[in-house]
């Protein structure tokens, strides 16, 4: 380790060579120690398809942040990294890869195409967590994790043939989402709905006794040609007569009822509706109560299939286009009405969802969800913010089914096989030999593979060795904070809380964090269509990780979005540099002297100010960090470092540094040591590339900062009359200084000071303050003072006075000053012909107007300060 620090902060050169410090020393690594209280976070897993993006970025952040205060409070941390296999993300990009090579998958066979998953997983698997390492993340690299691992994956089967066994998962025919470009399954939570222009086409079907016609209306005029009924409310007044007739179904001439069924809304449209059990969810339960035929018209690719007829081979808008027309020509169509509607989309790839019969596999929710419910609840599981609370709850309490299965070859693959000699199923761990039922040998696996997130819900425990009963396992689950994004409470939370309830009867996590989104400095939605991402590394690579970790975290608050923009980095780089400098300063101050890290025995007013401010600090952080606030534990770090110590206690302390008593000043060098490694600690979680490396150079105990104890709030560091004295002076010094800036006095002209106070004692104890940093040359004290022309500050605890002679050349300062409020007021009679034009108001834009307004106010304020300063001088 470096042991004194170059002359400006360098990020580049620090970086690689601390994290490896902190690999080689084993610092991230955990093992059970029953002694010690455990805190754990498993990591969400990114995509093996992914790379390092803003979101990942803040994630980690918050979550190294947690693990590295609570590291150092003592507790045994394990923080357990891992990466997601993403079925249906990975299978696209072999899948395209493929396709560039001129092949299918279908070419070459399932063996073979997993091959080349694995080989794509070797590849490009590790890519995000060396991007990870980059930004400073402590977890534990020996124990990382990848959901199809052997032991994830034993997991995945043990837990599937549980739920089997119990009754709650079964294979049936329901009504799915099918994506016809990912050409799979998937789940409600992966739908999302986006609003698009569409139409209401209204139909006329006919009566096969010929008495007439059913109005209705349908949005996806191509479902018809599966229609088995029409419906209407079995209390609609309208209709009663004609339950129970037959229809002729316009196009395809097939007959279908009419049937009473409460599913329709009679108050909507004619309050007639065609069911389609084939292709809609509603449909499908309506058709289950009348015994209907179910009639799949769609193809796997969105096209119309054999059942189709002469619209077979069609795609989806091809068949619309023509069944509209024929229906127009042969006067089925009454009308076509414009309208704005939500339309089910891929969340993946976006494509518009196709509702569509398919013999799928379930997990039965209800069961499961009540006791996720009660969790929350009753607050075995915080989510913060709470706000939270009322989105799961409405999605838990009206939770369907789950279809767990996927037709990709990439991904778990069901466990159940077939008898191709009795049709005898048989789920189980592992392969079967022969057939249970009539011992055959010839079986067959099941094709499909299990949802993604069917093994993310395990995360928590299959991370920590289950099914096998590991000393981790014991140790460390329930884990502590799960920290996240808010888009993926359904995918991922609520199935990892009823995945724990159910196997372990236990919580996954005791809190759930929630972050916003990272949005861009316009407040807009990261993304490839508009080409705003920011890519992190590129970031970390111009201004460090420490400014982007600092960046990503001030101004935060639970489940709340924020703006990125690279001038709030060059802020936080900014204060890393300046955290730099005071190091660089207390190094040459201390250079050759021997400095304990430790309080001296005296202390003046000043040190027992910035002991006592330092000591409220800790104890807020902390509390901060209990309430995930690190927004605000990230502002007051920054404000006490850069205000209070560097700009304050600093520059008071090179009086002594500076003067002829050396008891005096080893005893600020102490302080100034002892203050700085305690401060770099706490910040340490929140920038711990620049705290390490200046730790490492000042005096200290221990071998790195990261495992140092972090600092908690300490009573005998508490000097409030001392801090109250130390900020009346400093008031004053402020007062002072901000009049003497109004008056454009020089730094170097300076004068006496005249304080009138009941506490002069306090004054006068700050003498050399005075003199340093409000450039007096002296002060006196009194109860009052009768000075003629002089300029007053008043604060809480005082009346200063400054003789102006001594300061100004009047007549000088009368001209100048003259000339300014001339110049303003020209100005500001400008801005107010503008605002009383009547042609410039009514055509100018409003964000001009809305300037020219807030310059006036600017120009009238300036006016009214120019004229005060004229005033002062008569």
């Amino acid at each position: 380790m470096s042991k004194e620090l170059a002359k400006t902060y360098n990020p580049g050169e620090v970086e690689d060579r601390i994290y490896d410090f902190w690999l080689k020393g084993g610092y991230f690594h955990a093992e059970p120690d029953p002694k010690k209280e455990p805190y754990t976070i498993v990591m969400p897993p990114p995509n093996i398809t992914g790379q390092l993006h803003m979101g990942h970025a803040m994630d980690n952040t918050l979550q190294d942040i947690l693990i590295r205060w609570r590291r150092m409070q003592g507790r045994d941390t394990l923080w357990v990294p891992g990466t997601d296999h993403a079925s249906i993300a990975t299978e696209a990009k072999i899948v395209e890869a493929m396709r560039k090579e001129g092949i299918t998958k279908e070419q070459i066979g399932r063996e073979e195409f997993l091959k080349r998953a694995w080989a794509w997983k070797e590849k490009f698997g590790g890519r995000i967590e060396q991007q990870l390492r980059k930004l400073g993340v402590s977890c534990d690299w020996d124990r990382k994790r990848f959901t199809m691992d052997e032991g994830c994956s034993k997991a995945v089967r043990e837990v599937f043939v549980r739920l089997y066994e119990k009754d709650l998962i079964y294979r049936g025919e329901r009504i799915i989402n099918w994506c016809p470009h990912c050409k799979t399954t998937i789940s409600d939570a992966e739908v999302e709905f986006v609003e698009k222009d569409g139409s209401f086409w209204h139909l006329r079907y006919p009566f096969k006794d010929g008495s007439g016609y059913l109005e209705l209306a349908t949005t996806r005029p191509e479902t018809m040609l599966g229609d088995t009924a029409v419906a209407v409310h079995p209390d609609d007044e309208r209709y009663k007569d004609i339950v129970g007739k037959t229809l002729i179904l316009p196009l395809v001439g097939r007959e279908i009822p009419v049937v009473a069924d409460a599913y329709v809304e009679q108050d909507f449209g004619t309050g007639v509706v065609k069911i389609t059990p084939a292709h809609d969810p509603n449909d499908f339960e309506v058709g289950r109560r009348h015994n209907l035929p179910v009639i799949n018209v769609m193809n796997e690719d969105g096209s119309i299939n054999e059942n189709g007829g002469k619209y077979a081979g069609l795609s989806g808008l091809e068949a619309r286009k023509q069944i509209v027309q024929e229906l127009d020509e042969q006067g089925f169509l009454v009308r076509v009405e414009p309208i704005q509607h939500n339309v089910g989309t891929c969340y993946r790839c976006h494509s518009t969802i196709e509702p569509r019969v398919s013999k799928q596999w379930f997990v039965k929710m209800e069961p499961l969800a009540k006791p996720a419910i009660a969790a929350v609840r009753e607050k075995k599981v915080r989510l913060i913010p709470e706000r939270m609370d009322k989105i799961y709850f409405n999605w838990m309490e009206n939770i369907k089914d789950w279809c767990i299965s996927r037709q990709l070859w990439w991904g778990h693959r069901i466990p159940a096989w077939y008898c191709e000699d009795c049709g005898e199923m048989t789920v189980a761990r592992t392969a079967p030999d022969t057939c249970p039922k009539c011992g055959g040998a010839h079986l067959h696996q099941d094709p499909d593979t299990l949802d993604t997130w069917f093994s993310s819900a395990l995360w928590p425990f299959s991370t920590l060795g289950w099914p096998e009963k590991t000393a981790e396992l014991a140790h460390y689950y329930p884990t502590n904070t799960l920290v996240t994004g808010y888009d993926i409470i359904f995918f991922w939370v609520a199935r990892m809380i009823f995945s724990g309830i159910e196997q372990m009867g236990e919580v996954p996590f005791d809190t759930v964090l929630f972050h916003g989104l990272i949005r861009d400095s316009q407040g807009r939605k990261m993304s490839k269509s508009l080409g705003n991402g920011i890519d992190p590394l590129e970031v970390v690579d111009s201004y460090g990780a420490d400014a982007l970790r600092f960046t990503l975290i001030t101004g935060i608050s639970p489940g709340n979005d924020t703006r990125y923009s690279e001038e709030r980095v060059q802020a936080s780089r900014n204060f890393a540099n300046k955290i730099w400098n005071a190091s660089r300063f207390i190094l040459m101050n201390i250079e050759g002297k021997a400095v304990p890290d430790a309080l001296p025995q005296a202390l003046s007013m000043e040190d027992k100010w910035i002991l006592h401010a330092f000591n409220r600090l800790a104890g807020e952080i902390n509390d901060n960090l209990e309430k995930f606030e690190f927004g605000i534990a990230a502002q007051k770090l920054h404000d006490f470092l850069w205000e209070q110590f560097c700009d304050w206690y600093i520059e008071i302390a090179k009086i002594r540094l500076n003067g002829s008593d050396e008891e005096a000043a080893q005893q600020v060098r102490q302080v100034l040591v002892w203050v700085m490694n305690r401060t770099l600690a706490l910040l340490h979680p929140f920038m711990p590339y620049i705290t390490e490396e200046i730790w490492q150079t000042l005096p200290h105990t221990g071998e790195a900062l990261m495992v140092a104890l972090y600092p908690q709030y300490d009573t005998s560091l508490t000097f409030v009359q001392d801090a109250e004295k130390m900020e009346a002076i400093m008031a004053a010094v402020r007062g002072v200084r901000n009049r003497r800036a109004e008056m454009n006095v020089e730094p170097s002209r300076k004068t006496k000071l005249y304080i009138a106070s009941d506490k002069a004692d306090t004054f006068r104890a700050g003498e050399e303050i005075f003199k340093r940093l409000a450039y007096a040359t002296g002060i006196e004290t009194a109860a009052a003072f009768d000075l003629s022309g002089a300029v007053t500050i008043v604060t809480p605890d005082a009346k200063i006075f400054i003789q102006m002679d001594e300061l100004v050349d009047k007549e000088a300062e009368r001209k100048r000053l003259t000339k300014e409020l001339e110049t303003a007021q020209k100005g500001y009679q400008n801005a107010q012909a503008k605002l009383q034009n009547e042609k410039f108001m009514s055509k100018a834009p409003e964000k001009v107007v809305a300037g020219v307004r807030a310059n006036a106010e600017k120009l009238k304020a300036h006016i009214e300060l120019i004229a005060s300063s004229l005033d002062a001088l008569k």
